[in-house]
C-alpha cells in the first residue's frame, strides 16, 4: 500500500443539471499499480449528494481507509475505478442507475445522483 499524505478533499457544489451517465474526472493521476475490474482496492473517499451538496459518507471522517473488492461496490465504482493508478485522486459523478437505483428502491440514497472523490491507496 502506498502512503499518500493528503487531506480530505472539498467537493465544490456542482453547476447545472445532474448527468445521465457516469462522469469520471482524474484530479490527480497516480503513478502506482493500476486497478483492474477484479481488484480489491484500498481507498479514502468522500461522498456528497449532487442536488444538495450534503456529505453522506466519508472514510476521512472515520480517519481510516477502506478495503473493498470492486465487485461488491455500486456499479459507478465498478466502472469508474478500473484504470485508476495508486496515488491517484478521481472524481466520479454517479447517476442513480449506477448508484443505489431509482427512487423507492429501498436505500436512503436511491433516486439520487452522487459525487465521490476517491484516493486510491492500494490494489490487490
Amino acid at each position: 500500500m502506498t502512503d499518500i499524505a493528503r487531506e480530505k478533499p472539498e467537493i465544490d457544489f456542482p453547476e447545472g443539471s445532474a448527468p445521465e451517465s457516469l462522469e469520471i474526472t482524474d484530479l490527480i493521476v497516480g503513478e502506482g499499480p493500476e486497478a483492474a475490474a477484479g481488484s480489491t482496492v484500498n481507498v479514502h473517499y468522500v461522498g456528497v449528494e449532487f442536488d444538495t451538496g450534503e456529505e453522506f459518507d466519508s472514510s476521512w471522517s472515520r480517519d481510516e481507509s477502506i478495503n473493498f473488492p470492486l465487485g461488491s461496490l455500486i456499479r459507478g465504482w465498478q466502472e469508474g475505478i478500473p484504470g485508476m493508478k495508486v496515488g491517484g485522486r478521481r472524481k466520479l459523478v454517479v447517476p442513480p442507475a449506477q448508484a443505489y437505483g431509482q427512487a423507492g428502491s429501498g436505500h436512503p440514497l436511491s433516486g439520487k445522483t452522487l459525487i465521490f472523490v476517491i484516493d486510491l491507496l492500494g490494489v490487490s
